[in-house]
């Protein structure tokens, strides 16, 4: 039978809870209407629950036909989503071709890229016990919240959490939905991207001086002009429409990342070790120094799990009905991408730390090979590393600035009440980049602040989705389930506390100030 469009409205007898319209609020957030409808109840409901066999049993034959047939098409057909119009001129729910290949693409782009290299610092603070524990535990606590945000996408029939502030904005209501989900989101995405162009220039600049050596030295280009080049590739890259047609760009992005953390490892534990290398973590002259130092090396092993803001709008990507709900291949290409995800963060972590111990310079993986093994490692492989997370960089900093540009044609259609022209669409694309250049110039030391970003965008990965399951799902009071939701989401506000609190103290004892346009 020929699917239709998901956009397309089935016309039916009207049933009061059928769908659930959206509405736009005046911060431009497409919200659910309020409603009073427990989670049984929406459990319990579909569109086509009334043709049972208790209801088909005193009907002849030839019309029980034709209510079967009827029940099948509409499961074939969809969840009666009453979506609104503007979803459709919408760079994230633009497009709704996407399947488990896909998500599996977004899911490792998001999910892994330079964040990894410096997972080996961490250890050196933490030593092998607690370095391994804590990268265990973070990692399977990301799990089951991804998990959670995935099966919470279609949570209510007939509605679609498009986003991750829509479900915010539904556990927790629409002010404080906004004012909990929206900071840290944003700053992910925004935050992400400016980190992405300093160390998507840097690398550029590295790889140019091992392709070049000694030939190239007369008039290098600066530090800054490698952060513009790399803007200018991400500028171009980003004018591709919507999220499912950066799917090549995610692939990419996501074979890259594996490709060159495995070589990072590889070529780390295959060079002699120097001579002076210790793996007890690193001493420090006091007790609360100490303390501080190991709060903000958890912050980054939180942060090496960023990409919990993205699920939603990968997911939103994908057709939906009855019979094949979104969530079905949305899980399982998650499956397989942090499966990879898994293969290449603890052999990175546990390699680059039995390579390089407490010697690990601060700048991660990529530090050490420059420093440890410029001259031992063979050229080409080197620079064919740095290469790898250079274009690993570009793909990632199109999936991580697809929100923003979502935002800004949100503002833009709710208030003309038309679609983006395409100039109007590369002005926001253009916009943003120069702007993440600009902060990325304003503040050169954005990427080493890995622990602070960490602890302060933690919540949205290991926090808020316990608080939406218990919330939207309502499990039976003092139940296993709802006292493990609510232990998590706790710890995870704690633990972003106390990790926030050790990556500014780090801040300030490693004396890092604002240098405007002195980039070291």
């Amino acid at each position: 039978m020929e699917e239709r469009p998901e956009t397309e409205l089935i016309s039916i007898p009207a049933t009061p809870r059928a769908s659930t319209p959206e509405i736009l609020t005046p911060s431009g957030q497409r919200s659910p209407r309020g409603t009073t409808h427990t989670s049984k109840d929406a459990k319990s409901w579909t569109p086509t629950s009334f043709i049972s066999p208790r209801f088909l049993s005193p009907i002849g034959t030839p019309m029980k036909r034709v209510l079967v047939n009827m029940k099948g098409y509409l499961e074939e057909v969809g969840h009666l989503t009453k979506l609104n119009p503007q979803d459709a001129w919408l760079p994230i729910t633009e497009s709704r071709n996407g399947n488990a290949h896909y998500a599996a693409f977004h899911n490792l782009n998001a999910g892994i890229g330079f964040q990894a290299l410096v997972l080996p610092v961490a250890f050196s603070f933490l030593g092998w016990s607690w370095g391994i524990i804590s990268l265990t535990i973070a990692y399977f606590w990301q799990l089951y919240t991804l998990w959670i945000l995935v099966q919470l996408h279609e949570a209510v029939p007939g509605k679609r959490y498009n986003r991750y502030v829509e479900l915010a904005q539904a556990a927790f209501g629409e002010r404080l939905g906004v004012w909990l989900a929206l900071f840290p989101t944003v700053y992910l995405s925004a935050g992400t991207a400016t980190a992405l162009i300093l160390v998507g220039g840097e690398t550029m600049k590295l790889f140019f001086q091992i392709v070049c050596g000694p030939l190239c030295s007369s008039n290098p280009l600066t530090t800054v002009e490698w952060y513009l080049v790399f803007t200018s590739l991400c500028i171009v890259l980003s004018q591709l429409p919507n999220l499912n047609s950066i799917a090549g760009l995610s692939l990419v992005g996501a074979v890259t990342a594996i490709t060159y953390t495995t070589m990072a490892w590889v070529l780390s534990v295959s060079q002699p070790r120097p001579p002076s290398i210790s793996y007890e973590p690193i001493s420090l002259p006091t007790y609360t120094t100490s303390l501080f130092s190991v709060l903000n090396a958890m912050g980054i092993i939180a942060f090496t799990f960023r990409g919990h803001n993205l699920v939603l709008e990968i997911q939103a990507t994908m057709p939906s009905t009855f019979k094949h709900p979104a969530h079905v291949p949305s899980w399982k290409g998650a499956k397989v991408a942090y499966f990879f995800i898994a293969m290449c963060l603890f052999p990175i972590a546990i390699g680059g730390f039995w390579a390089y111990g407490n010697l690990m310079p601060s700048g991660g993986m990529l530090s050490a090979l420059y420093a440890f093994h410029l001259h031992d490692i063979p050229r080409g492989l080197l620079a064919m590393t740095f290469l790898l997370v250079v274009f690993n960089c570009l793909s990632s900093f199109q999936i991580y600035s697809m929100p923003a540009f979502d935002s800004f044609e949100a503002g833009y259609t709710s208030r003309t009440n038309r679609p983006c022209s395409i100039w109007v669409r590369s002005g926001f694309r253009i916009f943003f980049g120069f702007v993440s250049f600009f902060i990325g110039v304003a503040l050169p030391f954005l990427s080493s602040l890995a622990g602070l970003l960490g602890g302060l965008t933690l919540p949205v990965t290991f926090a808020y989705p316990c608080f939406m399951w218990v919330l939207i799902k309502k499990p039976t009071k003092y139940s296993f389930n709802w006292y493990f939701n609510w232990i998590l989401g706790w710890l995870g506000v704690a633990f972003s506390l106390a990790f926030s609190i050790g990556g500014i103290w780090s801040m300030v004892n490693n004396g890092l100030k604002l240098r405007f346009f002195k980039p070291s």
